[in-house]
């Protein structure tokens, strides 16, 4: 989690002198670059049959609308909001699996998952001076990781995590490339301060999804997936240091409901 946060930092330092579609470009073939060669080394084929099964397409479409939006949401708003609004979406994966798999969820889980959203919308305060349509973004690139994380669960389990990340990142080379075509921006080179932030976006987004990936499929789901929240810290307290964002109360406020219902959700479940 500290890793996707600090990638998180240097991609909104890259977008400060290229336009948000080649960030996500350069950073999206940086990532398949690496994935591939890891996938390579271990002997693993870049195309098998599985990756165009349904679920895989499902998967692919998820990531693409997750990363698009979410990146645009912490280039173009704070990064601790944004942050912030990222953590309902293990709430809404717990509400997808009971939608979409037919999971058992009792009332209390569902009346947690209802608070939890109530927390979105006091962070984003809607009908206020302050709410900004920029704001709806995160909670778009949310859904779509949402969205994602319920059809990795049915992907096949054939897929090593190397190809899964060659494929990801591949997702956000065709975000990055549609939102370039919208921009209508001409091509620019990253430079030094650019291509510096990039290179250690990739670095550190390649080492986070691989120690992610391998921590849930070694250890238990119901201890491991508490710790997504701690990117919540790493995301607000870069915000604050780097970038000199301020922390208005209803965001700690709203955080601060998404994080207890999350937890209350895993702990229920558990039980």
């Amino acid at each position: 989690m500290a890793g996707f946060a600090v990638e998180d930092m240097f991609l909104k330092a890259a977008a400060e002198v290229v336009p948000a579609g080649q960030v996500m470009v350069w950073f999206g073939l940086g990532g398949c670059l690496v994935f591939a060669m890891l996938a390579i080394r271990r002997g693993a084929r870049l195309f098998p049959h599985e990756v165009i099964e349904p679920t895989m397409l499902v998967r692919n479409a998820f990531e693409v609308a997750g990363r698009l939006f979410y990146t645009l949401a912490f280039i173009l708003t704070p990064l601790s909001s944004a942050t912030a609004i990222l953590q309902a979406a293990p709430i809404v994966v717990v509400a997808g699996a009971a939608l979409v798999f037919g999971e058992r969820v009792g009332w209390r889980r569902w009346s947690a998952i209802l608070i939890g959203l109530v927390g979105v919308l006091v962070i984003l305060q809607p009908g206020a001076e302050s709410f900004t349509p920029l704001s709806i973004l995160a909670v778009l690139g949310m859904l779509g990781f949402a969205g994602r994380d319920l059809a990795t669960r049915a992907a096949p389990k054939t897929l090593g995590g190397d190809v899964l990340g060659v494929y990801g990142f591949a997702m956000i080379v065709i975000a990055g490339l549609g939102f370039w075509a919208y921009e209508g921006a001409p091509l620019v080179w990253p430079g030094v301060e650019g291509g510096v932030s990039l290179a250690l976006a990739t670095f550190m987004g390649v080492c986070a999804y691989s120690a992610l990936t391998q921590a849930m499929r070694t250890g238990e789901v119901s201890a491991v997936t508490p710790f997504r929240y701690t990117r919540l810290i790493f995301g607000i307290g870069l915000g604050v240091l780097v970038f000199w964002e301020t922390l208005e109360p209803q965001m700690l406020i709203g955080s601060a409901i998404i994080v207890a219902s999350g937890l209350y959700i895993l702990a229920r479940g558990r039980r």
